[in-house]
């Protein structure tokens, strides 16, 4: 088992910065891949970043250039910087993992309870 906790959200203005962390703790050997997605008022649920084992990180369109996914596997946490923030930004953020399962070899994902992050105009 592996257990996600988020923090760092809160409400900013827009063109504030914002640092979200994610500490894994249980099983964390076992995983591979993270990242975060997010999800606003009425919309599905989307990702936002990916990273690989080894820090190779993957950014989708609408936040390149401004968000920046990291993690620090010596302490098992994973970041997302977030810079010129705007109100589209609006969301609660999930830290998601992907893992193994090494009795099955099978994929198991974990996903953190969310930190909200409002931006105001």
């Amino acid at each position: 088992q592996v257990q996600l906790v988020e923090s760092g959200g809160g409400l900013v203005q827009a063109g504030d910065s914002l640092r979200l962390s994610c500490v894994a703790s249980g099983n964390t050997f076992s995983i591979n891949a993270m990242g975060w997605y997010r999800q606003a008022p009425g919309k599905e649920r989307e990702l936002v970043a990916t990273i690989s084992p080894d820090g190779k990180p993957n950014v989708m369109y609408s936040v390149k250039g401004r968000f920046t996914i990291s993690r620090d596997n010596a302490k098992d946490t994973l970041f997302l910087q977030m810079n010129s923030l705007k109100p589209e930004d609006t969301a609660v953020y999930y830290c998601h993992a992907n893992a193994l399962n090494y009795d099955n070899l099978a994929e198991i994902e974990y996903w953190g309870q969310g930190t909200q992050v409002t931006v105001s105009t």
